[in-house]
């Protein structure tokens, strides 16, 4: 177990901040989201030349270093060598918070590894932003982001999406819109209920609220355009336990207690029914969750 105390003085190592930015709406960007950026040795962007504006606009003028899918693993090493010697770095992503679809989640581990603070900061979010828009249940709900392009695969995905029974939510492109509603008409049903969200916080906002047939027969009579959101409600009807079963078998047991947790059950019953699933105390169970 380690605790880190965020704002504690003894630190002789610099600060991580997870700094998220504007998901549009650069009025959206919060005071303390500027200080940080303006306070920190630099800053580490997934597109310095797009987090080069956001700059300009709060005339903010620290060091910049690109930190993006494609370098993250000759990036991270010197990142945490810095962070050692007591710089403070602050990382964004293009848009809202870093490693939500975005990278940032492989220097937050190196960071833990050796012990360097990681603070985030809370901000934009374009899955919590369409989500309490939507009209559906938003709690509990399931973030599961981009979908994979290849069909067959997109439809296992769906598939294993089908057993929810809580409300989740798809980032996707505005280039696969169409054949993604498609196949979760074929998956989920055309009568599901779901919300096709567009450019949020931007000028041309839009919320399509309907089942899926309707939202698929928008899509193909439009051009979609911008960022998109697919807010999708859950499956009221009951999955079979055998079914279910076969379905947790598939995951890790990690994943099964977070299944449980993301259908509206307590972490501790959650835990319980995995340990029920293998036959094997509750407190096993308990201790790989919680990495004991």
């Amino acid at each position: 177990m380690k605790t880190q105390s965020s704002f504690a003085k003894s630190v002789d190592s610099g600060k991580l901040y997870l700094v998220p930015t504007p998901i549009g709406n650069l009025d959206d960007m919060t005071f303390r989201a500027i200080k940080i950026l303006k306070a920190v040795d630099l800053i580490a962007a997934e597109d310095t030349r797009h987090t080069q504006q956001l700059l300009n606009h709060f005339e903010i003028e620290n060091k910049k270093i690109s930190f993006h899918e494609h370098n993250t693993q000759e990036r991270i090493p010197l990142l945490v060598e810095k962070l050692k010697n007591g710089e403070n770095i602050a990382q964004v992503s293009d848009a809202g918070m870093p490693s939500i679809s975005d990278p940032g989640k492989e220097l937050v581990k190196a960071c833990i590894d050796s012990d360097i603070p990681v603070v985030p900061l809370p901000g934009a979010n374009a899955g919590l932003t369409a989500l309490v828009a939507s009209g559906l249940a938003p709690q509990p709900f399931y973030f599961y982001g981009f979908l994979n392009r290849k069909k067959s695969e997109q439809v296992d995905e769906l598939k294993d999406l089908n057993r929810l029974k809580s409300t989740f939510i798809i980032y996707e492109s505005p280039y696969r819109l169409k054949k993604t509603l498609a196949n979760m008409c074929e998956v989920l049903g055309e009568s599901r209920k779901a919300v096709v969200c567009r450019e949020l916080t931007k000028k041309f906002e839009e919320f399509n609220r309907g089942t899926l047939s309707e939202l698929l027969k928008w899509s193909t009579e439009n051009t979609p355009r911008g960022e998109f959101l697919i807010i999708v409600e859950g499956n009221p009807n009951d999955v079979e336990e055998n079914n279910q079963d076969d379905f947790l078998k598939s995951m890790s047991t990690t994943e099964q207690v977070d299944y449980f947790i993301s259908n509206g059950t307590k972490t501790n019953d959650a835990i319980k029914k995995v340990a029920k699933l293998h036959g094997v105390k509750k407190q096993e169970i308990y201790n790989i969750y919680h990495q004991i």
